[in-house]
């Protein structure tokens, strides 16, 4: 089944959604990089680089399927964190966006009938929850060191060892 119509413009929609979080991770490992905490900025290079992944599961199923994905504009974020706490909450704000955004394209391949999105929409759905639960679970550890120089640090070390 061709995708068409207001799915397809969603899923371009997507697409950029999802190129933006890359740069919204690019960002925040940036800002964690001028805090000298390398491990952490590691983790948010290697989600941004996630998300690039993301986006390219839409492209792919939209030329599968006949369609002709094309990239939104994608502005830098205006992001400036001066803690892992202001990062981590950055973030789980982001997934949370990203994550109703998902919500609403599952809504809609629904009304609109499209049963060929679905399986990659619940994919979407089920790593959404994983995402924002992964990120909630390092906010509230950031949030129990509370700024506590050696717990930074080995949570540091313990991000460092995310492969992308």
């Amino acid at each position: 089944m061709e995708l068409k119509g207001k799915l397809a413009d969603a899923f371009n929609d997507q697409i950029t959604l999802e190129l933006a979080a890359s740069t919204v991770y690019r960002q925040l490992a940036i800002e964690m990089d001028v805090l000298s905490l390398p491990g952490v900025a590691g983790w948010f290079r290697a989600q941004a680089a996630e998300e690039l992944v993301h986006a390219e599961k839409f492209i792919t199923h939209m030329t599968d399927r006949g369609a002709h994905p094309a990239i939104g504009d994608i502005s830098a974020p205006a992001l400036r964190v001066s803690t892992v706490d202001g990062a981590f909450q950055a973030s789980l704000d982001h997934e949370k966006k990203v994550s109703e955004s998902i919500r609403d394209l599952y809504r809609l391949a629904h009304n609109e009938g499209d049963i060929d999105s679905v399986p990659l929409l619940n994919w979407f759905i089920e790593e959404q929850v994983e995402e924002e639960a992964t990120v909630g679970e390092i906010l509230d550890r950031v949030k129990m060191i509370n700024n506590d120089g050696n717990g930074l640090l080995r949570l540091d070390s313990e991000l460092a060892a995310r492969q992308v």
